[in-house]
């Protein structure tokens, strides 16, 4: 039986309106109550992640940044894997050279060089992914992203990199231009030691190679004696594949993209019909195949 279940965010627990559902929630809570580990694993940073599951009331451990940081219960640092400065200055580089919007996580925060180039692209992306949602709601979510998920202007990264005590955790790189972000991957395929993947058709998060979701669960799973066999991990897109590729149960969201329900054994409903809700049900009356 399943004794550990792991969810992305984005696309997956939250719906179209950036929120736990009540079916949701109540899942969660009820899977803890019958002593299952509920585990968030997330693109997000901590503090982007910390504030909606407050809102729901759940309080679980959170894999950050696709796994550059694990955050246990209390919000105490159990884990970190970033990437050198130096090796940050030539990721930013080439991405400037291109002229593409990125933004910069680390340790102490999160980091953008433009706030409006950063606001307008998130409005954007949270208009073509929802459509049905007002813009007034739109604009007001993208503004939360930037004020509580605690979004610094800087003149210039360089000086983050540089900073004494900073941990640069991930690249998320915007653009609506697929050929654009096609060439940044070409053009980053020769920095060593990063992990390139995505969360959605108009981005790139680059990560170091020891930050992925899959890494960061197989590490807190043995830490608190699960089996990855009775583990579920539930996602939609390709930064979620490494934790699908460890676990047991592979659960596709309705809404993923094709590689990921081609991997998955099994697929719930969309993000907008609950489906973390239903397969969390579904996993605690049925065994691991």
């Amino acid at each position: 039986m399943i004794t550990c279940i792991a969810t992305d965010m984005d696309g997956t627990l939250l719906n179209e309106r950036q929120e736990i559902s009540e079916v949701n929630k109540k899942a969660i809570l009820e899977a803890k109550e019958k002593g299952i580990e509920v585990i968030v694993a997330t693109g997000r940073s901590y503090e982007e992640a910390r504030y909606v599951l407050e809102e729901a009331g759940i309080t679980c451990d959170v894999i950050c940044v696709n796994g550059a940081e694990v955050r246990n219960k209390q919000g105490e640092i159990m884990h970190q894997a970033g990437i050198p400065g130096e090796k940050a200055a030539q990721i930013s580089k080439v991405l400037n050279g291109l002229g593409i919007y990125f933004e910069v996580y680390t340790n102490q925060g999160t980091y953008t060089e433009n706030v409006e180039i950063g606001m307008e692209v998130i409005i954007d992306i949270f208009t073509t992914a929802n459509p049905s949602v007002p813009e007034e709601k739109i604009r007001q979510s993208a503004k939360e992203r930037f004020e509580e998920g605690g979004i610094t202007f800087v003149e210039d990264y360089g000086q983050v990199f540089r900073e004494e005590g900073q941990l640069v955790y991930k690249f998320l790189v915007f653009s609506f231009n697929e050929a654009l972000l096609e060439k940044a991957k070409e053009l980053l395929a020769d920095v060593t030691d990063i992990a390139i993947s995505s969360s959605g058709e108009e981005n790139l998060e680059i990560n170091s190679k020891d930050a992925q979701k899959g890494i960061a669960l197989e590490k807190l799973a043995k830490q608190k004696g699960h089996s990855l066999e009775n583990t579920m991990a539930v996602g939609d897109n390709f930064n979620d594949l490494s934790m699908m590729k460890v676990v047991g149960r592979p659960v596709s969201m309705g809404n993923a993209v094709e590689e990921v329900k081609d991997f998955c054994a099994y697929t719930t409903a969309t993000n907008k019909e609950d489906g973390v809700g239903k397969a969390i049900r579904d996993a605690m009356h049925s065994s691991v195949k």
